[in-house]
């Protein structure tokens, strides 16, 4: 299942794409594939397949690769607890270029903090902080993002902007070269601080029929110069796309 592996998805995980986890019916089951480019150099850019399992209950919630439980819920307003199991790896064992084998894995992890959510008339403010629980980078996320959503009939469109924070040792951990690793691969020692990564989205649903939904969500991320420098990494930005259909119960 090595071609599943998704090594790019840690800038788009938290935000949670809209199209994805804004429904208000208690249960959605269907499937959905995500790819996002990889950032690092001769890594491969990956498809990976998630099941849609939304639920919306009075004091718990769960949403494919989140869940939370409600400390404040009214229609304008939700905070919660929330554990997100977050897909980003590294896996030297997988990348083309010979330098880049002999880098150390970087593990998947699982992380946890609060997510609250704002709903208006002037758009929709969703901000999540993340930190992880299983010592692997030991670094925390804070998520932030406006959207406002346009209705037309069974069709939406919900385009949004926002940025997304990762501290120092979170950044250490996916794109860093520690000394050793510098040392038995040629490739230049960095040591990268916190990072401010900003995004543009866009979100689309169709209801197709009163139980049935289709979802696209697209998100372009432009990376902080703490990421964008690292030598692990040749890109600029990254692109992610999640597509995915649902049945309402």
């Amino acid at each position: 299942m090595n071609q599943f592996k998704l090594k790019a998805l840690a800038l788009a995980v938290p935000c949670y794409f809209a199209a994805f986890g804004t429904h208000a019916e208690p249960l959605s089951l269907g499937a959905s594939v995500i790819y996002a480019q990889s950032p690092y150099r001769g890594g491969q850019d990956r498809y990976l397949p998630i099941p849609v399992i939304n639920y919306e209950g009075e004091n718990f919630w769960f949403r494919s690769l989140q869940g939370g439980y409600y400390l404040w819920k009214d229609p304008q307003n939700q905070l919660s607890l929330t554990v997100l199991g977050s897909p980003q790896e590294y896996d030297p064992k997988d990348n083309d270029l010979g330098d880049m084998k002999a880098l150390d894995k970087r593990r998947m992890t699982l992380m946890a903090g609060a997510n609250y959510r704002h709903v208006a008339d002037w758009g929709i403010v969703r901000t999540t902080l993340l930190g992880d629980v299983l010592n692997n980078s030991n670094g925390m996320m804070w998520d932030l993002t406006y959207l406002y959503r346009f209705n037309f009939g069974a069709f939406s469109l919900t385009p949004g902007i926002g940025a997304l924070w990762n501290s120092a040792n979170q950044n250490r951990y996916y794109y860093g070269v520690s000394s050793h690793e510098s040392a038995r691969t040629g490739i230049a020692e960095y040591h990268p601080d916190d990072s401010w990564s900003p995004y543009v989205e866009m979100n689309a649903s169709y209801q197709i029929t009163e139980s049935w939904n289709a979802s696209l969500s697209g998100r372009y991320t432009r990376f902080d110069s703490e990421i964008k420098d690292s030598p692990m990494v040749n890109k600029s930005g990254q692109y992610t796309l999640w597509t995915g259909i649902s049945y309402s119960f």
